[in-house]
C-alpha cells in the first residue's frame, strides 16, 4: 500500500495540473494538488504506523509460538512435528 502511495505521490510531481482527479472509496473528486498532496501525506504516515503496529504484532506471536514450541518438545520429546514443511 505504501508503495502505492509513493506512485500517486511521484505522479503528482510529475503533473503541471493544479486541480488533480483524487479517488475516495469508489468515486473520483477533483481536488486542488496541494490538498491531495496533504492526503497522500497524511495516508502515508497512517500506513507507516499500522505497519510497524502490525511488526511489532508478528513478533509477539512469533515469540509466543517459540514458547509453546518450547513446552510441546519439552512434554511429548520426538514423538510431535511442530516444524512447518
Amino acid at each position: 500500500m505504501n508503495e502505492n502511495l509513493e506512485d500517486a505521490s511521484n505522479e503528482l510531481i510529475l503533473t503541471d495540473d493544479e486541480v488533480v482527479r483524487f479517488q475516495i472509496g469508489e468515486v473520483f473528486a477533483h481536488m486542488p494538488r496541494e490538498e491531495v498532496e496533504s492526503r497522500i501525506e497524511q495516508m502515508k504516515e497512517v500506513t507507516s504506523k499500522n505497519l510497524e503496529k502490525l511488526e511489532e504484532e508478528k513478533d509477539s506471536v512469533l515469540a509466543q509460538m517459540a514458547e509453546l514450541k518450547r513446552i510441546l518438545y519439552g512434554k511429548f520429546k520426538d514423538s510431535i512435528n511442530l516444524e512447518e514443511d
